[in-house]
């Protein structure tokens, strides 16, 4: 294919070339990191709710890290700031869904980066479809645990979070991130090709 410059010459254009993006892992091992991130991020999820639920009082927030982070204990109905406190049964709907669509999508996964951002994803979606199966008060009902407010209490700065949030967020960067550079989860790597005419010797 041939494009025509603003100065009037012409350039080859060629499709974007493939290549392995560093060393590529078989299937069944990249699969094997991504649910184990997920399990990994699940359990410590769950772990550290448990601990504040049972530590923290929802009327005292504990100041950590010189004022950086508090430990503020709230139930939360909703998604970030409360918002959709009524509806609350689409939460659990969704984090299934995305579940699902991540199990899917690892058929063929390749990529080592591509199954630690997919393992974040995946763990946090799952941490938090526990609270709402299983926290009172019912199956898909539940109130997640947040705990985690940054630079003052009571969410003033920054919604309230929990361990389960912040690995859905990472995953979510990271994933953009890999896609924004040409990084495929079947651990190849797209890469634009300079115009023939272009290269060295042409």
């Amino acid at each position: 294919m041939t494009t025509i410059r603003p100065d009037g010459t012409t350039a080859s254009e060629e499709p974007a070339a493939k290549r392995p993006a560093g060393r590529t892992a078989s299937v069944g091992v990249a699969v094997g990191v991504l649910l184990g991130v997920a399990a990994v991020l699940i359990a410590i999820d769950q772990w550290t709710k448990h601990l504040v639920v049972a530590d923290l009082d929802p009327e005292s927030p504990v100041r950590a890290l010189g004022g950086l982070l508090y430990l503020d204990l709230t139930f939360n109905s909703g998604a970030a700031f409360s918002f959709g406190r009524n509806y609350t049964f689409v939460f659990p709907v969704i984090a299934i869904v995305i579940s699902g669509v991540i199990l899917w999508l690892a058929c063929g996964l390749r990529s080592w980066p591509w199954a630690a951002a997919m393992g974040l994803v995946l763990g946090g979606a799952v941490g938090n479809l526990i609270d709402r199966l299983f926290r009172a008060p019912g199956p898909f009902r539940g109130n997640v645990v947040d705990f985690l407010s940054v630079f003052a209490p009571d969410a003033k700065y920054f919604p309230i979070f929990n361990v389960a949030d912040s690995a859905l967020t990472i995953g979510v960067i990271l994933a953009i991130a890999l896609e924004l550079f040409g990084f495929r989860r079947d651990g190849m790597r797209l890469l634009a090709q300079r115009p023939a005419d272009d290269q060295p010797g042409a």
